[in-house]
């Protein structure tokens, strides 16, 4: 990737152009220039920290205690550039103070410390947070033209359990080859950042010592801010790229979490449970079954109903109407002729032909099998 720009800002003394020259550092000009450039110098040297940190896990409440302090001082820089409105995107680059292109990283930053928060419980907002603050980003260095990219969309795009993914794709095999070649060409892309990653880095390490002993000029500076730009352009892409892959996950796992809801919006009624007893015909056998010791209560077809109409789970014409004095087999018998009256007229008819059979046939009539 080429510096671009990077050189002699045009207007300043010895460039000999004749350009519209930088303006001068408002943030300094402003005498909030050491108090913004603390707060900036803090919450970079902390993320540094994190980043290079020796702790086990980032876990750690050591850890998350400089996330936090890191995010305070960057988010607080972050409010005095907009209150003193260092960057427009309808300036150019060399219009912008050398000593300022380094406010241009806070958003950056801001990113990358949001993504080092560890509450699963917030995971999805601090990953929506972090990648607004990339995109704004790389949208503030698009407008400068720093670099050559695809500004992403500003929001993730929806996961695929929401899209119609079990249509089947036209065109079958043919339909894939678009796909192959767009992942060839992000693996090229992949590639091409990595290695103008590494050669950034380089370049940086090689300058570092030089401009933070003071000994740089002011060229030199502006260059080694840009250098410094265009390497968390890469960083940023590819943590978009890791984000968005991230998000699907976590928004797939919560759809498949939710508890589906009763029908027609209706909640089940809790009952109390039942204790186990023994259901009889009758009085006469709930005494014979209840004699025992120890033994379970018994209880008669009668009471049962009476106990569920009282609780409220049938209604009070479930239970079978009995007349006293009527025994079981009885009340079966007229429970049997009231449903045949209700059959048509041939089961009917077939019911009567039938009593009149058994009428002149006894009980085991025409069985000769054992008969000696």
């Amino acid at each position: 990737m080429a510096v671009g720009r990077a050189g002699v800002a045009p207007g300043r003394p010895g460039s000999g152009s004749s350009a519209v020259p930088s303006r001068p550092s408002m943030a300094e000009g402003a005498g909030a220039g050491p108090r913004l450039a603390e707060l900036l110098a803090a919450g970079r040297r902390l993320w540094e920290e994190v980043e290079t940190g020796t702790e086990p896990s980032s876990g750690a409440p050591a850890v998350q205690d400089k996330v936090r302090q890191g995010l305070d001082a960057l988010q607080r820089a972050a409010a005095m550039v907009a209150q003193l409105d260092l960057f427009s995107e309808n300036e150019e680059l060399e219009e912008i103070a050398s000593a300022d292109l380094k406010y241009l990283l806070l958003p950056a930053l801001l990113g990358a410390l949001t993504l080092k928060q560890v509450d699963l419980s917030r995971r999805l907002e601090h990953l929506e947070s972090a990648r607004a603050h990339f995109w704004r980003f790389l949208k503030l260095c698009r407008s400068y033209r720093l670099g050559s990219f695809h500004l992403p969309p500003a929001a993730a795009a929806s996961p695929p359990a929401e899209e119609d993914a079990g249509s089947p794709s036209p065109g079958g095999p043919a339909a894939a080859q678009p796909s192959l070649v767009a992942m060839a060409s992000s693996r090229q892309a992949k590639i091409e950042r990595y290695k103008q990653k590494k050669e950034l880095e380089n370049r940086l390490a090689s300058m570092r010592t030089f401009v933070e002993s003071g000994q740089a000029d002011e060229d030199q500076i502006r260059e080694f801010y840009i250098l410094q730009i265009q390497k968390w352009i890469n960083t940023s892409l590819e943590e978009i790229e890791s984000i968005d892959q991230e998000m699907v996950i976590l928004r797939s796992r919560g759809t498949a979490k939710q508890p589906s809801a009763p029908p027609h919006g209706t909640s089940r009624q809790v009952r109390a449970p039942l204790k186990p007893f023994i259901l009889t015909r009758d009085a006469a056998q709930a005494k014979v079954f209840g004699a025992g010791y120890p033994g379970l209560p018994t209880m008669t077809v009668d009471d049962w109903y009476e106990q569920r109409r009282r609780q409220g789970v049938v209604s009070g014409q479930s239970a079978p109407q009995r007349t006293p004095g009527i025994t079981d087999e009885e009340l079966q018998k007229q429970q049997q002729e009231k449903k045949e009256e209700e059959d048509d007229e041939e089961a009917l008819q077939k019911a009567r032909n039938w009593d009149d059979w058994k009428d002149t046939h006894p009980r085991g009539y025409g069985n000769r099998q054992n008969v000696g």
